[in-house]
């Protein structure tokens, strides 16, 4: 267990305090979100999710049901809009007939990325917020805090989650609000030009 990643995990959550992430109404929302955040802001996915939820189309049913060019009018606020209503199709098409229940972590994993439109950032939301399998999320706010604390020699996806899911405790919540705590800080502090000054975790 790596005692540095306790520090800054405690530290953060005092600061910052319980993030309540990830914010959805449903499980399917959720995974909307989690395509529909691909390179963009979140206030602009949320500008989106209401746009589906007004229409009463924010479920994968309703999205598998509708024409892809409404579905592309609705979260045009997203950005990347014709490729994004693709893949929400795609993944609503996943989900039909698929047993979750009778599925592992690894193969569940192995199965979302084989959709269109599903990397390892999306995937491994979707495993741990929607079906809460003990995985650890990855995004660029993460690999910064990785680079900057100098906590690990590689910034591979795959080999930065390795390192934070051998050297944590394997709780589902704490793997869900470290990356919620990670977010929060590269939000305010760790952005592309750093706020160093006023970081909470400079120290540690």
């Amino acid at each position: 267990m790596n005692l540095t990643l306790i520090e800054i995990y405690e530290t953060l959550f005092k600061i910052f305090g319980k993030q309540h992430w990830w914010p959805a109404d449903s499980q399917d929302e959720v995974i909307i979100g989690a395509i529909l955040t691909q390179n963009t802001a979140w206030q602009n996915v949320e500008k989106a999710i209401e746009n589906l939820k007004k229409t009463n189309l924010c479920s994968l049913d309703k999205i598998r049901n509708s024409s892809q060019s409404i579905i592309e009018g609705l979260i045009k606020p997203s950005g990347f809009y014709r490729q994004k209503s693709l893949y929400l199709k795609e993944i609503a098409s996943f989900f039909k007939n698929f047993d979750k229940n009778n599925t592992d972590t690894a193969n569940f994993r192995k199965m979302l990325l084989n959709v269109k439109g599903i990397g390892f950032e999306t995937a491994d939301s979707i495993l741990l917020y929607v079906f809460s399998r003990p995985i650890f999320v990855v995004d660029a706010y993460t690999k910064r805090l990785v680079e900057r604390k100098k906590l690990f020699y590689s910034l591979e996806y795959n080999k930065v989650q390795q390192f934070f899911m051998q050297n944590l405790p394997h709780d589902i919540e704490l793997f869900k609000e470290y990356h919620a705590l990670i977010v929060k800080l590269g939000k305010i502090f760790c952005r592309k030009k750093p706020n160093c000054a006023g970081c909470p975790i400079k120290c540690v």
